[in-house]
Order: structure tokens, then sequence, then C-alpha cells
């Protein structure tokens, strides 16, 4: 028996009404579920479910489309509605009209009509096709995943040359930032870490254009993604991280919604916000917002709002032009700003970049004996601050077990994070005594010792 038989495809039935545009995005969708297996049935009645691309320009094209719901509806029940007409009072217009319909997004909406038919209508496994798993190839660890929402950045920093490489600014849809994150979190991810060039100005590209997820109005901007994003980390009982994120005043509603401890999963009490320098001047040089007692207000503001809050930043020492007052600023803000976690790069002419034709080059020791100096000072405010959860209890996520020590001596430790550290940049929690742990579970320890970057501690059972 061939494997057509023994596993038939589900079969979409579709009616695609309006303009030539509203054509255009009938075929993307077709052409989508035609890759992923699924048959297109001509007839309702051997249809497993039905998608109508509805157009809503004039009065007798609502008519006609609300009428192909209608029928729809009728002759199959399953209706999924796209289109000109579904975005509408946000999809309500249909809703109030066929209450019954699965789900209702906008046009241009390949990726949310391609969730709703996952959602409804699952393809079946089959080995010989879907080589590739449905969270893609990955080359992270299986329990955490990158999500990039957004290509390119409408800043013209002059130390940096990403805009002449990928362009201005270009949000992904926000349907299709979400229904990745779901697939992700379905096929196992612990933790997601929401990556761009600028996580803050999501949507600013195209005006925060209204989108859809599962059936309902969202719109492309930072608030309404973490809104989503952390209501589907707990759903899943796992993290999402924010990387990247200016200190922008709306960034102040991403804040409370985080959780205290990252307990149950959710939006992380955590911020990568890359300052890169301190000194109005020199911020200046870089264009770079240019006002660092406005950004202590901001830090001082959020850590009233979330006492947890982990900040972690970035910053550029021997800039050119950079003298030893203003590096001192630099290092009183880092007193002042009492950041949890820091990067910091001597400066490196990268070829295009317009800093390069700036006058007085630091010497390249004089940036080394400064970068030196500033990794000092903060390796002792991050002691200081981890030596304060000694004895305190957090959750972590496992990322990997080994074996250490030999002979009698030997045991099985496991490396972990707290909601205090993303991969690969922060610090570790090593787990003593950690058999029967797994890597991508998350367990609570009990802080027992603390250095400049790390902790460790014993597991709760």
């Amino acid at each position: 028996m061939s494997r057509s038989r023994s596993v038939p495809a589900p079969r979409v039935g579709f009616v695609s009404l309006g303009c030539p545009k509203a054509l255009v995005d009938s075929e993307q969708i077709l052409t989508q579920l035609r890759a992923e297996g699924y048959a297109i049935a001509p007839s309702y009645d051997g249809a497993d479910l039905v998608v109508v691309n509805t157009c809503g320009f004039i009065d007798a094209a609502v008519a006609e489309s609300l009428d192909a719901i209608g029928e729809a509806l009728t002759e199959n029940g399953k209706v999924i509605v796209t289109g000109c007409l579904g975005a509408r009072d946000g999809g309500g217009f249909v809703r109030e009209a066929h209450p019954k319909v699965l789900a209702v997004t906008g046009p241009h909406a390949t990726a949310e009509v391609l969730a709703s038919v996952h959602a409804h209508l699952p393809k079946p496994h089959d080995p010989f096709v879907d080589l590739v798993p449905p969270q893609g190839i990955k080359l992270t660890p299986r329990h955490y995943a990158y999500l990039k929402i957004s290509e390119g950045c409408n800043h013209r920093c002059t130390f940096c040359i990403i805009p002449s490489m990928r362009g201005d600014l270009v949000s992904r849809p926000i349907g299709e930032v979400l229904a990745e994150a779901e697939r992700l979190l379905r096929a196992g991810v612990r933790e997601l870490l929401v990556i761009s060039q600028d996580t803050s100005a999501y949507g600013v590209d195209v005006r925060y254009r209204t989108g859809f997820w599962q059936g309902r109005p969202v719109k492309t901007r930072m608030q309404d993604l973490a809104t989503a994003l952390d209501a589907l980390g707990r759903e899943h009982g796992a993290w999402v991280r924010l990387h990247y994120v200016y200190p922008y005043p709306h960034v102040d509603d991403a804040i409370a919604l985080m959780r205290a401890d990252g307990a149950g999963g959710g939006l992380l009490p955590y911020l990568d916000v890359p300052f890169q320098h301190a000194s109005p001047r020199i911020l200046k040089l870089m264009k770079r917002p240019a006002a660092p007692e406005k950004v202590l207000e901001r830090v001082q503001a959020w850590r009233r709002e979330r006492p947890t809050l982990t900040i972690r930043s970035t910053f550029i020492v021997g800039f050119p032009g950079e003298t030893d007052a203003e590096f001192d600023e630099l290092l009183a803000f880092l007193d002042a700003a009492q950041l949890d976690r820091v990067g910091c790069f001597a400066y490196s002419p990268v070829d295009g970049a317009a800093a390069n034709a700036l006058p007085a080059p630091v010497p390249d020791a004089v940036k080394e004996e400064r970068r030196a100096r500033f990794m000092a000072r903060q390796a002792a405010i991050s002691a200081r601050k981890l030596l304060q959860k000694v004895g305190t209890t957090v959750d972590v996520l496992v990322d990997d077990v080994v074996e250490a020590g030999s002979g009698k001596a030997r045991r099985v430790e496991a490396h972990a994070r707290s909601a205090a550290d993303a991969p690969e940049i922060d610090g570790l929690v090593t787990i003593r005594d950690a058999a029967g742990l797994a890597p991508g579970e998350f367990a609570r320890v009990r802080i027992s010792g603390a250095d400049a970057h790390d902790l460790t501690g014993t597991p709760l059972r």
C-alpha cells in the first residue's frame, strides 16, 4: 500500500475573493500549504476545513465576502477567514456576523493563516517528507533558541557598519514571530532569547501595523510582542529574555510584565541595554543618545518597579578623542549605575566606520589599560552583588551535566543559568551533587558560594 493511502494528506478548501493583491496573497498561502504536504480540496464536502480570503473595499464586496463565509460554514463548518474584511474592527466585524469561524486575520498574513491551519488541522508526520523539524534547524542546544524579530537598524552609530550591511530596520510581521515562538516552545525549547539590532524599535518601520495572532489583532510593537511572548512563556513554562533594548520610555511597560524571579516561565527580569559610554561628548561623537543622567534615572526607576531586575550592558573605551577625564566619567557612571553584567571592548577601527575619520585616536596601549581598569571596577561591583545571593534560593535552567573529579572524589556537576544569566555572555551557576539532573530541566538551587562572575549551589530535592 502506498504512503499516500496509508496516511492521507489533510485537505484544505480555498475561496479567494477580491483584487489581484488578494489573489497574490491566496497564491502565497496555497503555495505554503502545498509545500507542507496539505492537499487542496476542490469542494466544500471534500475539505477538512476551508480558508476564505475576503475583500472589504466596497459594500458589494463586503456582502459577497460575508455570503461566502456563511456558505462555507453551512457546507463545511470549519472556516478560517483572512483578507481585507478580516482587518475590519480588528476581526470583530466578521466575528459579529459569523461567530463560529475558527480564526480571523487581515490581509498579507500567510504566517497567521498557516498557524491557524496548523492549530485546527495538523499535518500528519511523514518520515519520508518531514526531514526538517517544525522548529527548523538550530545550532543552539535543544532547550534554548534565539528569536529574531527584525533585521537592520535605523541608528547611524559612527563605530558601526551594520546599516550598510543589513540596511534599515525591517520588522518581521508579529504573527510570523509569534508563530515561530510557539513552534519552538512546542518543540521543547525552554528559553527564548529575543534578538534584533534594536528591540525597542520593533514596528517603527511599519508604523506599528496591526497583525493577527490566533485570530486576534496584535500591533507590531515591542509592548504587544512582550505581552504575547510573556503569555506564551507562562503557558509553556519557558523563559523569555529580551536583548538589545534601547532605554526608550515604552520599555517601562515591559518591566511591569516581568516575573520577580522567572519561576513558572514568562518574561524574565532581565534587560540587555547597550549604553556604550557615559560622556556626553563621546556619546555625541558616537551618534548615540547623550543624556547619561536620564539613563541613570530610568535605571533607578526600573529597579524601583522590579527590584530583582538584572541589567547587562556593553561599553567601548578608547573611542577616538576619549580623554582621561571622559574615561573617568565612564567609571563614575559605572559606580552610580551598579549594573549587574557588563562587557567592555577597546575601540577597534572597523573598515567603513565613520568614527575612523575622527581626530585624536587613542593609542592601543592606553585603550587596553582603560579596558583593564574598567573591567576591574566592574568585577568588584559584580562580586559584591553576587555575594548578596549566597544563602538565597534561585530557579536555574540546566545547560549541561558533567563528571568532575576522579576516583572516590568523582562527582556529578551541572552548569546552569539563573534568570540573571544569558547563555554565552553572562555567568554560570555550578550545581554540586547534580545526579539526576538533565540539560533543559529547571531546578531549584540554594546558593552556597560566589566569585566575581559565577555562583555555586546545591539542588533542593
